[in-house]
């Protein structure tokens, strides 16, 4: 891979420049919405700029991500796959009929 520092530079300052950009367009965006949208729907208040970037870190951290990449390294198993793949017949036998018993359970309740 060729790594010549001037393009690092230009790469690097595009970087900076362009993310500070993204962010301040989505903030906007979701600002407009929310101000558009909810006040007459839920009978909110109105946010400003700044409150629609902190409602898009909170999201950040709450559902964990913008959709930028798929997992932990991309395309491995996730953790229920692999619980799955790993167990035998007879084990997942005996889940399907607990989960059999226990919707036939809400069912009658209701």
């Amino acid at each position: 891979m060729n790594m010549d520092p001037k393009n690092f530079r230009r790469n690097k300052a595009k970087f900076f420049l362009f993310v500070p950009l993204i962010i301040a367009l989505v903030s906007t965006v979701v600002m407009l919405l929310w101000n558009t949208i909810l006040p007459d729907l839920l009978g909110v208040k109105h946010i400003t700029f700044w409150q629609s970037a902190g409602l898009l870190v909170l999201c950040k951290i709450l559902f964990g991500g913008f959709g930028f990449s798929k997992g932990h390294g991309g395309g491995g198993m996730d953790l229920r796959e692999k619980w799955i793949s790993r167990m035998g017949s007879e084990d997942k036998q005996k889940i399907r009929e607990e989960w059999l018993k226990r919707c036939r359970q809400w069912k009658k309740e209701d």
